[in-house]
């Protein structure tokens, strides 16, 4: 079993609702079990952002940096964005 350590923490009443609700429906065991499976929701979610950070954007970034022609102008960016945005008819 994993070492807890026991903390006290404060929510908004938004938030303590939230996760009163999920323990009454019995979804969760316990306020602690619902606060841990978000967390590990959040640690996931960064994991997989470090992930695309170092694995697609660091890589196109020194792609552009290498061949900077490789590249568009903000004012192409915009003109593409504005494209896309028309409605097709």
């Amino acid at each position: 079993m994993a070492v807890s350590q026991k903390l006290s923490i404060s929510l908004p009443e938004e938030q303590a609702k939230f996760v009163e609700k999920l323990v009454g429906s019995g979804q969760y065991a316990s306020a602690s079990a619902v606060i841990s499976d978000g967390l590990r929701a959040l640690q996931a979610r960064d994991a997989a952002m470090e992930k695309w950070l170092r694995e697609e954007v660091m890589p196109a970034y020194h792609e552009l940096v290498a061949d900077p022609s490789k590249g568009i102008t903000v004012a192409q960016m915009r003109a593409e964005l504005m494209r896309r945005r028309r409605p097709r008819t």
